[in-house]
């Protein structure tokens, strides 16, 4: 039994724009949409702002039937699931996670500077989640669905370095490229100090490398088109310029044996990137 598209729904527009990205790719997966509401009855909240457990319920129950009214408008063939969990809003989406093939969030809307802000939750989903996680932000849904499952026919950019390859991040690359049927670029960059500088792309080795670490996926997936690129810089700022024109950025997230932690790259480019991004946890 396959794995349903899990997404977190609080009737926000980061929360939407997430929901259509998640419905979309549940249809073109053929798999189910699991839709889940935090609700967390806080115990010392202000008399004067006071809202009852009963009210909370009440919400909950509207943003989820104009959810799956939404989606039903959207996808009518889609099968949809709807789950009000009364917890915190970073343990249901953790939760919601552990048994998804994706677990989809929303961003909090544009933020001062190009990209848009991630908050407080997100960012320890992100950091803990076992699955990947896909940040979507507002306007997603606005460009309609060009195509089952994506955003109209930009490519995929794989973030790797060569000298830490993880076939967790190439796996999930490639299939996702496969499934949409768009091109793949896998972009490997190196920062180097002033004194210190050379091009990555000049460079016979780290071209090699990038080449042996992709074979094997190549030859799985000989119907994706695939772009490999070297370059010298921040491997961030390549990410984000490349996002301009892609429908998916995937970077990579170590699983910590304890604490949580998203790496700088990855921090960067899910607070810039203009697509959608994927975060892959690997070992």
């Amino acid at each position: 039994m396959s794995r349903p598209i899990t997404v977190g729904v609080d009737g926000s527009e980061g929360s939407v724009a997430a929901l259509d990205w998640a419905a979309d790719e549940a249809a073109l997966r053929g798999t189910t949409l699991r839709l889940v509401y935090a609700t967390r009855w806080q115990q010392h909240q202000l008399q004067a702002v006071k809202v009852s457990h009963q009210d909370r319920a009440d919400e909950a129950e509207g943003v989820l039937a104009l959810t799956q009214q939404r989606v039903r408008a959207r996808r009518p063939d889609l099968e949809v699931t709807a789950d009000e969990i009364e917890d915190a809003p970073a343990n249901v989406l953790l939760a919601g996670a552990s048994d998804a093939e994706l677990l989809v969030v929303g961003s909090h809307g544009l933020g001062s500077v190009r990209g848009f802000v991630v908050g407080s939750v997100g960012q320890e989903v992100v950091a803990d989640a076992k699955r990947p996680v896909v940040l979507v932000r507002p306007g997603y849904g606005e460009a309609g669905k060009a195509a089952v499952g994506g955003n109209g026919p930009g490519k995929v950019v794989l973030g790797l370095d060569v000298h830490e390859v993880h076939d967790e991040l190439l796996e999930f690359a490639f299939d996702f490229a496969g499934r949409h049927g768009v091109p793949l670029e896998i972009l490997h960059s190196r920062h180097h100090s002033f004194l210190h500088r050379s091009t990555a792309a000049e460079d016979p080795d780290t071209q090699s490398a990038l080449s042996g670490a992709v074979s094997p996926f190549r030859a799985r997936f000989p119907a994706v088109e695939l772009t490999e690129v070297a370059a010298q810089g921040r491997p961030a700022e390549h990410l984000v310029e490349a996002a301009t024109d892609a429908r998916l950025v995937i970077v990579g997230r170590r699983r910590a044996a304890k604490g949580s932690h998203i790496g700088s790259v990855a921090h960067a480019v899910i607070h810039h990137a203009s697509c959608p991004v994927a975060v892959v946890p690997h070992t």
